[in-house]
């Protein structure tokens, strides 16, 4: 068997369980020599199929491409209200921020729109809001995506290149120590990555399912960030702070 046809049967295996240990891989290729096999997850981990853990497993790293909004505002929603709480008292009045597209930070408008704060954002999800708010709210043009309810494109990016925050939160499709922030499009990850450079503390605020995954374009690595979440992760907190409670 030619070194990618075993590395592809060895993809199908870790693919098939949550992760594998690497003797059981062993038990499995008998006719396959210790080192060759290392040398087979090396390559996989290389080309970014597969993630070595300690202990001695492995397991696939996972691609997450574009969720419609309407599925992804049912998907955890009891921790994206907790982490939706958590941020909400992170803000103060006075404050000028600016508030990503994703169901979490959508949950997040709605808790702090009775606060005497600035709030500039590319979520057209705000437009469900009616009534009286004391907040702010300044929305940016740029190309509408249904599947998020987001604002990007150049005339974003124009206009977020004149603009600065004194906290920003933001969404992500993957987080991972190693790979960075992650998002499925190039406009929303250059959208991310210039908010990021014009704020004084940014937040990424993601339930744990995206943890140690992964999306399509990176948007920038994973530090001067702090991530509020629903649980912590050792591999994750080593790189930068999570905030829970």
């Amino acid at each position: 068997m030619i070194p990618y046809e075993r590395q592809q049967k060895i993809l199908s295996i870790i693919e098939s369980k949550e992760l594998v240990k690497i003797d059981e891989l062993q038990e499995l290729f008998q006719d396959v020599s210790a080192s060759t096999l290392r040398r087979d997850l090396k390559e996989l981990e290389k080309n970014r199929k597969i993630e070595s853990l300690s202990g001695g497993a492995v397991k696939k790293i996972s691609t997450i491409g574009e969720i419609p909004i309407t599925m992804r505002n049912t998907l955890h929603s009891e921790k994206k209200e907790k982490i939706a709480d958590i941020a909400a008292n992170l803000i103060k009045d006075g404050d000028t921020i600016y508030l990503d597209s994703g169901s979490t930070c959508s949950i997040l408008f709605k808790k702090i729109l009775g606060k005497k704060i600035t709030i500039y954002t590319s979520n057209t999800d705000i437009f469900s809001v009616s009534g009286e708010i004391l907040a702010e709210v300044i929305i940016l043009g740029g190309k509408f995506n249904p599947m998020n309810s987001s604002l990007s494109g150049s005339l974003t990016e124009n206009l977020l290149k004149n603009l600065y925050f004194n906290k920003s939160f933001l969404g992500a499709n993957g987080i991972d120590e190693k790979l960075g922030v992650t998002t499925p499009t190039i406009e929303e990850a250059n959208k991310k990555r210039l908010v990021k450079e014009h704020s004084d503390q940014v937040y990424l605020v993601c339930d744990s399912s995206k943890f140690h995954n992964l999306s399509n374009v990176k948007a920038f690595d994973l530090k001067d960030v702090a991530i509020v979440s629903d649980k912590t992760d050792d591999k994750i907190s080593e790189k930068v702070s999570l905030i829970v409670k």
